[in-house]
C-alpha cells in the first residue's frame, strides 16, 4: 500500500469555509458583506508610515530583530503596559507575529499538549479548533446563549451570556489552556467584568492559562467599555494578550499582530517563533511601530483614531441595522468587533427546504441561496460553532459592517430590490 502522504494531525482539518463562499461571492458579482476587512483606506497617518518605512531607511530592507523590531516591541511595552497595569519589558514580554493569526498558532503550538484540554466559548474564530486539533489537545466547547427578549425588540450582544455551572463544569485536570475571544467574533459581545472575573476565577483555581484574542479592542460601541484579562488581579501570570494591528489601524493585508505575556509563557512561544517563522517583515513593522507612536501622543483626545474610528465605525453599525430589518432579518446588535448577525427565523419557518445536503445546515443553504438570489454575502453564524451544537444556531448568519458607504449603498439597493419582491 502507498504510504499516506498528509500527516495525520490535518484528518478533519481540510474544508475551509471562507474559500468557498468567497468563490460563490466572485461567481455570483454579489455583494461581500461576509469577510471581515475594511474596504476603505487606512488613516492618512498609517499610510504615511508604511511609505516612510518603505523609501526612507535603507536598511528597514533588512532583518531586524527575531522577536520584533525593537521601535515596535518598545512601543507595544509602553502603550500596553499602562493599560494593564504592568511593567512590560520589550525583550521578554512581547513577540511580534504574522498577524494575530500567527500569534494564534504560536501560542497553540508552545502550550498545547497531546491529550490536553482547551475550553473554546462558542461562537468561535473558526481557527480556534482546528489549531488546538493540530497540536494534539482536545476543545472542550461551552456556550454563548441569548436570553429571551421581549416581542418586537432586538436582540442584544450583550444579552448572550455562559451560564456559570455549565463553564464551571468544563473544568477537569486535564485543561491546559481556555481560549477568550473580546470583542467576541462572530457575535460582537463585549465581555463585562463580572464575567471576566468569572472566567478569571476558574483559570486561577484549576492553573489554567487564558489565551485572549483581543485584536478588536479599539471597536467598541455604545458606551460599552473593553477589558483586558490580564489586568484583573492574578491573571498577568497566566495570561497570553493577542493584539492585531490589521484590525487596530484598518490594515489587515500588513499581516502584524503580537502576544504580551509573562516570560514564563513568553520563552515558549519563543523556541516555536524561531524554529518556524523566524522573523517578520521589516517594513510593516516599522510601520505600525510608527502608527502606535502617533496614537501615543492622541490617546484618550478627541484627536485620538481610537475615539474617532469607532465613532464612525458605530454609525456604519446601524446604518445595517436598520436595513437589514427592511427585508425581516432581525438583527442582533452588536456592541463591539466588525460584525453583527442576524436572525433568519423566519425564513427558516417560511422557506425550510432550501436546496443543500440533507446534513448540511440551514443557515448554509440559506447563505448560498442569498447570494445566487439576493447578490449579498454574508457567513453562516453555524460555521462559528462545534458540530454537535451547529444545529440550535443555524438560524443566524454573519455581517460584516466595517465596510465603505459605497458598499453600504450597493448593500441597500439589493435590499430594496428584495424588498420590492416581498411586496409583489
Amino acid at each position: 500500500m502507498p504510504k499516506q502522504l498528509q500527516a495525520r494531525r490535518l484528518d478533519g482539518i481540510d474544508k475551509n469555509l471562507w474559500i468557498e463562499f468567497v468563490k460563490l461571492a466572485n461567481e455570483n458579482d454579489a455583494v461581500n458583506l461576509g469577510q471581515g476587512f475594511p474596504d476603505f483606506p487606512p488613516p492618512d497617518f498609517a499610510v504615511e508610515a508604511f511609505r516612510d518605512a518603505v523609501s526612507g531607511n535603507f536598511m528597514l530592507n533588512q532583518y531586524t530583530m527575531a522577536f520584533g523590531h525593537p521601535p515596535l516591541t518598545k512601543v507595544l511595552a509602553s502603550f500596553f503596559g499602562k493599560l494593564l497595569g504592568q511593567e512590560i519589558d520589550p525583550l521578554k514580554n512581547v513577540l511580534v507575529t504574522v498577524g494575530a493569526y500567527g500569534a494564534l498558532f504560536t501560542a497553540f503550538q508552545a502550550l498545547v499538549d497531546e491529550g490536553d484540554e482547551v475550553i473554546i466559548i462558542e461562537p468561535f474564530f473558526d481557527c480556534y479548533e482546528p489549531m488546538t486539533l493540530m497540536a494534539g489537545g482536545r476543545p472542550v466547547f461551552v456556550s454563548l446563549r441569548p436570553s429571551p427578549t421581549k416581542d418586537q425588540e432586538l436582540d442584544c450582544s450583550s444579552n448572550w451570556q455562559l451560564d456559570p455551572t455549565e463553564l464551571a463544569s468544563k473544568f477537569t485536570s486535564r485543561t491546559k489552556a481556555l481560549i477568550l475571544n473580546t470583542p467576541n467574533n462572530p457575535l460582537g459581545k463585549v465581555f463585562s467584568k463580572a464575567e471576566l472575573e468569572l472566567v478569571a476565577s476558574l483559570c486561577q483555581q484549576h492553573d489554567v492559562v487564558c489565551i485572549t484574542d483581543e485584536v478588536y479592542q479599539w471597536l467598541v460601541y455604545d458606551g460599552y467599555q473593553h477589558i483586558s484579562i490580564a489586568s484583573l488581579p492574578g491573571m498577568w501570570e497566566r495570561t497570553l494578550t493577542i493584539g492585531s494591528a490589521g484590525k487596530t489601524f484598518s490594515v489587515t493585508g500588513w499581516k502584524v499582530g503580537w502576544v504580551l505575556g509573562p516570560d514564563s509563557l513568553m520563552k515558549h512561544l519563543r523556541t516555536v517563533h524561531q524554529n518556524s517563522i523566524y522573523h517578520c517583515p521589516t517594513q510593516t513593522q516599522a510601520a505600525v511601530a510608527q502608527s502606535f507612536q502617533r496614537e501615543q501622543l492622541h490617546f484618550g483626545q478627541p484627536s485620538s483614531y481610537f475615539v474617532q474610528f469607532p465613532q464612525a465605525i458605530q454609525r456604519k453599525r446601524d446604518h445595517m441595522v436598520r436595513s437589514l430589518q427592511s427585508v425581516g432579518l432581525r438583527p442582533v446588535i452588536s456592541k463591539g468587533s466588525y460584525f453583527l448577525i442576524a436572525d433568519i427565523s423566519d425564513y427558516k419557518s417560511k422557506m425550510p427546504d432550501l436546496p443543500g445536503a440533507v446534513d448540511e445546515p440551514y443557515d448554509r443553504r440559506f447563505v448560498k441561496w442569498m447570494i445566487k438570489n439576493k447578490g449579498l454575502v454574508a457567513i453562516p453564524f453555524s460555521s462559528f460553532c462545534s458540530q454537535p451544537h451547529q444545529k440550535h444556531f443555524d438560524h443566524y448568519l454573519r455581517f460584516c459592517f466595517v465596510k465603505d458607504d459605497s458598499t453600504l449603498q450597493a448593500m441597500d439597493e439589493k435590499l430594496q430590490a428584495w424588498k420590492d419582491e416581498l411586496g409583489a
